[in-house]
């Protein structure tokens, strides 16, 4: 009987480790899945930003004087 609460005991121990580690690498896979999501609103704020630019389209230009 002691023998196999002893063992059961060991196991108990073996899935607890393995839920912490698990638990581990889920943590740090949020943390990763949070920066790249800050990273893709920069990336997106950044690209709509070149979208709005001060040069004017080429038929929206004047032409030169000598025309």
């Amino acid at each position: 009987m002691n023998e196999r609460i002893t063992t059961i005991e060991i196991q108990l121990m073996h899935h607890e480790n393995t839920i912490q580690q698990l638990n581990d690498v889920i943590t740090r896979q949020q943390l990763d899945i949070d920066k790249m999501q800050r990273d893709i609103m920069l990336i997106t704020k950044h690209l709509q930003s070149l979208t709005t630019s001060d040069i004017r389209a080429s038929e929206d230009e004047e032409p030169p004087p000598h025309y």
